[in-house]
């Protein structure tokens, strides 16, 4: 089974990995460079990005156990097909801007300007992953409950 989890910042997706990656699964998390780089758009923006081959690569190779794929990048949506399941980790603005304030292991989040783009993300992003999502789990429930269900994808 290949299950990508996605969602906003600060909702959970490094933290579920860790405890799955505990639980003896394999774990990528691709906001690295490894899995990941910028480009740059027709109108001069950047924009961080798959590298779409490194993730078909990984994703066509793996054939035993569960992975579990974290990210939420522009051009995911075209390795879908790739996935059993694609699930959104969701919560409410307040609890994503606590946890990002909260968090020592990304600075992400910390500037307002970055925290304005999280809620615009969440109003204009988060709704299109809903809508291409085979699975929505509320990111509120305790980790061991989140990392319970996401399991439960992979059971027979």
């Amino acid at each position: 089974m290949k299950v990508l989890i996605t969602g906003m910042s600060g909702i959970g997706k490094s933290t579920a990995l860790h405890h799955l990656r505990q639980r003896g699964h394999r774990t990528v998390d691709t906001d690295t460079d490894a899995w990941s780089h910028w480009v740059t758009l027709p109108d001069g923006s950047t924009d961080w990005i798959w590298r779409e081959q490194a993730i078909t690569d990984l994703l066509t190779s793996h054939h035993e156990g569960s992975l579990f794929v974290a990210g939420c990048k522009t051009n995911q949506g075209r390795l879908y097909p790739q996935f059993d399941h694609i699930v959104l980790l969701s919560a409410p603005a307040e609890v994503l801007l606590a946890r990002i304030a909260a968090r020592t292991t990304n600075p992400y989040g910390k500037q307002p300007e970055e925290r304005d783009a999280i809620l615009h993300h969440l109003a204009t992003v988060e709704p299109l992953l809903r809508a291409t999502a085979t699975v929505e789990i509320d990111a509120t429930a305790p980790i061991e409950h989140v990392v319970q269900q996401l399991e439960e994808l992979t059971l027979p």
